[in-house]
Order: C-alpha cells, then structure tokens, then sequence
C-alpha cells in the first residue's frame, strides 16, 4: 500500500465550495483509503490506498465529492517522493525561518508555455520565484495579500496549480512521515 497527498484547490475559500475536513474524511474513507489524515481547512489529505496512479485516485476522489457535495473539485495527488523532491528543491532554504513567506504552487502539469514576462511585470521589487516542472516557488516577504504574482501566477503560467504556504507543505509532510 502506497501513501498518496492530495492537495485540494478552492475549496473552503470565500463561502464557496465549502467541504467540512471530516465530511472529506468520511468520503476518502468511504472510496477504501485507510489511514486518512486531515490537515486544516484549505483541503490537504493523506491517505494510503493500493492504487497504483494518481490519475485514477484524483479521478474518483473528484467523482465522489461532486456526488456528496455537488461540486468538483480540482486536486493534485501525489506521493512522498514528490512532495519530499519539492521542499528539497526549494530555491529559497533561507525563508524557511519565516514560513508564510514561502508559498509552493503546485501545478497540475508542467507549464509549457508560461508567459516570464507578465510573471516578471506582476512581481514586485521584494519577491522572487522560480518555476520548475511541478511547483512555482515564491517568496513574498511582504506576504501574498496584495502580491499581483500571487494573485496572477496561475494565469501567466497557463496551468492549474494549488498553493500552500511552507508551513502547510512542512505539516504535510510530517503526516506522511507518521505513516
């Protein structure tokens, strides 16, 4: 049995999509996932399942909320590998100290086309990012409230992504260490 994580997007988020972590839990668990954990509202789960690709599991994860919940929800699912790969990856190990600085956005696929110089014109003078296949790194040390990156760089990287903050990504990790 393999430990999976998925990272659920927009749900929980301005009154929209709203899916209780022990409804969530109760529908992972419903589908044959054992040793379902959740971490706060935002939709990040880890489970262990016999399944061998996450295509299948995102597939029916999706299908069971949209039946319970009237939603779909979009969700990226990966295993401990590459969650482990992506905070090694990190290009910014000093923000660590200040982990609401540091977001990871994770994408759905690899941005084949991103437009650099809108991510460029949208960053302000105090941020950095980089992108690599999986994940879109940013460290906003002013924070992402007002951050136009932030708020663009789905848009300008042409890919679904889901992001979380370092300490999100941290506590997720360790729930899969806890397997």
């Amino acid at each position: 049995m393999a430990t999976w994580i998925a990272l659920f997007r927009g749900i929980n988020v301005g009154g929209n999509n709203i899916l209780p972590m022990a409804k969530l839990k109760s529908d992972l668990e419903s589908l044959k996932l054992k040793n379902v954990r959740t971490y706060i509202q935002s939709g990040n789960a880890v489970f262990d399942s016999r399944a061998k690709t996450a295509s299948a599991l995102t597939k029916n994860i999706a299908r069971r909320i949209e039946e319970q919940h009237g939603f779909r929800p979009h969700l990226l699912i990966f295993n401990r590998t590459d969650l482990l790969t992506a905070i090694e990856s990190n290009p910014f190990p000093k923000a660590v100290s200040d982990p609401r600085t540091l977001h990871f956005f994770f994408l759905a696929e690899p941005a084949s086309d991103p437009d650099i110089e809108a991510l460029e014109n949208a960053k302000a003078s105090t941020e950095k990012y980089k992108l690599t296949d999986r994940v879109f790194y940013l460290h906003a040390p002013d924070g992402i409230a007002r951050s136009k990156l932030a708020a663009n760089a789905e848009k300008h990287l042409g890919v679904v992504t889901t992001a979380r903050n370092y300490r999100t990504v941290d506590r997720v990790l360790s729930m899969v260490s806890q397997t």
